[in-house]
């Protein structure tokens, strides 16, 4: 009788434990994951990871990977704040001042993203694989880049007099947002 139970009780735990399990292997926790790494009200954030045999290739692959992380959010808000307030107002313009909106935001991510901020950095050593792993993390501040984005309007010379006005108005609209943020 005593086997029995003993049995029926390495069985339970097996079966447990098989029901545990995931069919996709087990999750792994990385560096720079959770609330304290998203982007919200007040920032763009994001992160990235590289692998090499070589540390700076490691912390360069990271580096890239966070950057077009960012660069993809900020154009990815800017579109949409672009055509939600272009459906909102009837401008005859709308379409070519979207246009010149995305290029202006095209154009200031690929040149320069303002007040970059790096959060953190983590470097790994796999000694078994004999490779680095690089984490890194960062952030931009939604108001000093749209502040930098509407001072980049006023400079362009592609944009015309009427486009400008609206982009500065897109931009106020977003500026308010971020700033009602700082202040809560």
């Amino acid at each position: 009788m005593k086997l029995i139970n003993r049995t029926l009780i390495v069985f339970s735990i097996l079966l447990l434990a098989a029901c545990a399990s995931s069919p996709y292997g087990t999750k792994v926790k990385e560096p720079f994951q959770g609330n304290a790494y998203m982007s919200n009200a007040r920032f763009w954030r994001a992160s990235g990871k590289g692998t090499s045999t070589q540390d700076n290739i490691a912390k360069g692959k990271a580096d890239i990977d966070a950057k077009a992380e960012l660069a993809g959010q900020v154009n990815t808000t800017m579109k949409q704040v672009a055509d939600q307030y272009l459906g909102q107002t009837e401008n005859a313009q709308a379409a070519d001042v979207a246009d010149k909106f995305q290029s202006l935001v095209r154009q200031i991510m690929n040149t320069n993203i303002a007040d970059l901020r790096k959060m953190d950095e983590k470097v790994f050593y796999n000694e078994k694989n004999k490779e680095y792993t690089a984490f890194i993390a960062y952030e931009i501040k939604k108001n000093a880049m749209l502040r930098f984005m509407k001072k980049q309007a006023k400079v362009d010379q592609t944009i015309d007099e009427r486009q400008r006005e609206v982009i500065e108005k897109i931009v106020d609209q977003e500026l308010e947002k971020a700033e009602e943020a700082d202040h809560d």
